[in-house]
């Protein structure tokens, strides 16, 4: 495909507004570590929250959203539909918490909440775990996207991709820090969904596909647009229905849907001016995510059925692509390359926006693991500001080497996910439960992740050549749930507890209250360690819950609403409209009732 001047226009005024904001903030951005990871502490809510969204929304989400509807049909959204559960109670539950706890990122939470040398290997070994281990997954997996829709649509080779765009985003991240990329991501995002929605009124009119009444009425389409999977079909109900919701939102480590928030959702939780700020854009974003999203992608994804009905057609539209990479997922890009010339360039530069901005987070997130909890934790434990900004610039080149080279040996982005799925299952109910039971320790979590890990690896590289009965998807990730979970909870009762002093420090200083903490408050109130006066306060989680159930109608409601209307169906669309409403009601009634310090 050939972009003309126009095209060529969109991409580069893009780059140019990237490259200024990050110059822009430069200055300020490099004063101080705490300003260069966390904004000061002082950014709000809707930034944050579109933040959030920008983050999420990457070059390779409307990949695997296709990929998942024409494998398994719409329904097949509930792979990730389902963590809506885990994002609510992120937002009533945790957000407050998080931000109570002032930690610069949530890695520095280890030592806040356990103690002795087990904690403090926890947080070194985390650092470079998640920094690096599982941040360069990520962005190869973005990468990857951006591989296949420049193959695509501009006939660029992968090591040309990687070069460029790596090249440029490596460069304002490391200049701008946290408000670079905050600033940079609520552009993007309005330049991704003007081209995510753009794009799917341009297919859906196309002469192949005739309109969305054409669209929905078509063979390779009817069975592929229920908002429920196929009841008769056990193993696709199993694998992206009952499993999604009834253990993979608690049980599963995935980043940007961590149960209890985590990753770069803390960091922008952190980031946020008050409690009532982290709280705001954590429940901006999960509305975001999964209400007003989805369904541009959504409709390009079904009008690439009639398009391109198997890989074969795909193969045979685009010789160019190595088969090795030629998956469903590249039927996105590959739709795009019907948009006409304008709206073309508008388009490519909304995808890279898309995966600037999540690469953008990811290397600044990473880096705030390396600089504060392994270079200034293990190294140096007393540098200058400078000397830490200079560090986490040096960890984000390094980072994005990474990823870029790593990105040349994915296959799609769905082999991503299931990867990460795997590698996290079992860990969710102790980054539930460690705010809430005080018995939880370091060595928990220490056995959580390495149980989690192995059994990873044992299903992803040994099962497959011991010629046992093959395991889906679904079962391996309750297997590894189950054998780990098991795991960390026998090693919590056998090892000893969280020294009390820090135990008793801990509830101070973030109060999460309930009977779990029982015990550590009766032996604070024995020593006067703690307030009488903030043991008291009435325990507010039964009226997060009622918030949290709220919030899951209010989105769920939305997000089937517009379905439905897309579709045609009048009754259930009013039905679902009328829910969503009353939920969005009750909860703005039930904000006041809610206690921020």
């Amino acid at each position: 495909m050939t972009l003309e001047w126009i095209d060529w226009l969109s991409i580069v005024a893009f780059f140019v507004i990237s490259l200024v904001i990050g110059v822009a903030v430069t200055r300020r951005a490099g004063s101080s570590a705490n300003e260069f990871f966390a904004s000061g502490r002082s950014m709000p809510w809707w930034l944050l929250g579109v933040s959030m969204v920008a983050t999420t929304f990457s070059a390779d989400t409307p990949n695997l959203v296709t990929d998942m509807v024409r494998q398994h049909g719409v329904a097949g959204n509930w792979l990730w539909w389902a963590f809506l559960l885990t994002g609510m109670v992120t937002v009533f539950i945790y957000a407050k918490l998080w931000r109570r706890s002032n930690v610069l990122t949530d890695i520095e939470f280890y030592e806040l909440r356990y103690s002795g040398k087990s904690a403090a290997f926890l947080r070194g070994f985390r650092a470079l775990y998640l920094g690096i281990f599982f941040n360069v997954i990520i962005m190869a997996s973005v990468l990857l996207a951006g591989i296949k829709i420049a193959g695509v649509m501009l006939g660029i080779s992968p090591v040309t991709t990687v070069t460029l765009v790596s090249g440029i985003v490596v460069i304002y991240t490391m200049l701008g820090g946290l408000r670079g990329v905050l600033l940079t991501d609520f552009v993007q995002f309005i330049i991704a969904m003007a081209g995510s929605i753009a794009a799917a009124v341009v297919v859906l009119n196309l002469p192949q596909v005739g309109g969305l009444g054409n669209l929905l009425a078509h063979p390779a389409v009817q069975n592929r647009i229920s908002l429920l999977p196929d009841f008769s079909d056990s193993t696709l109900v199993m694998t992206v229905f009952v499993i999604p919701l009834a253990v993979q939102w608690w049980s599963v480590w995935y980043p940007g849907a961590e149960p209890g928030g985590g990753g770069y959702i803390a960091q922008r939780m952190l980031a946020a001016k008050d409690e009532r700020n982290a709280v705001g854009a954590t429940l901006f974003f999960n509305i975001a995510h999964y209400a007003l999203r989805p369904w541009p992608w959504i409709i390009v994804a079904l009008t690439s059925l009639v398009v391109f009905p198997d890989l074969a057609s795909l193969q045979k539209a685009f010789p160019q692509i190595d088969s090795d990479i030629l998956r469903h997922d590249l039927a996105y890009p590959a739709m795009l390359t019907f948009l006409p010339h304008g709206l073309l360039g508008v388009v490519i530069a909304s995808l890279i926006a898309a995966l600037m901005s999540t690469i953008s987070t990811q290397l600044n997130w990473g880096a705030s693991y390396i600089v504060n909890d392994f270079y200034r934790r293990f190294i140096r434990q007393h540098p200058e500001e400078r000397e830490l900004v200079l560090v986490g610039r040096l960890s984000i080149f390094a980072l994005m080497i990474l990823g870029a080279v790593f990105a040349l040996f994915l296959q799609n982005a769905l082999q991503a996910f299931h990867i990460l799925l795997q590698i996290g299952a079992g860990t969710g109910l102790l980054f539930l439960l460690r705010w809430f039971w005080w018995r939880i320790s370091a060595a928990s979590e220490i056995a959580a992740m390495v149980i989690s890990f192995m059994v990873a690896v044992f299903f992803e590289v040994l099962y497959p050549n011991l010629g046992l009965p093959e395991l889906i998807e679904w079962q391996r990730l309750v297997i590894g749930v189950a054998i780990t979970t098991v795991g960390w909870i026998a090693v919590t009762f056998v090892t000893r507890p969280t020294d009390e002093t820090t135990l008793i420090e801990f509830y101070r200083k973030v109060h999460p209250g309930g009977p779990g903490w029982r015990t550590v408050v009766e032996a604070g109130l024995s020593s006067g360690s703690l307030d009488k006066a903030v043991v008291k306060e009435r325990w507010s989680l039964p009226l997060e819950m009622l918030c949290v159930f709220l919030g899951v109608v209010l989105v769920y409601g939305s997000l089937f609403a517009t379905g439905f209307w897309l579709y045609g169906n009048v009754a259930p669309a009013i039905a679902a409209t009328l829910a969503a409403g009353a939920a969005g009601f009750a909860l703005v009634r039930l904000w006041k009732r809610l206690r921020f310090d």
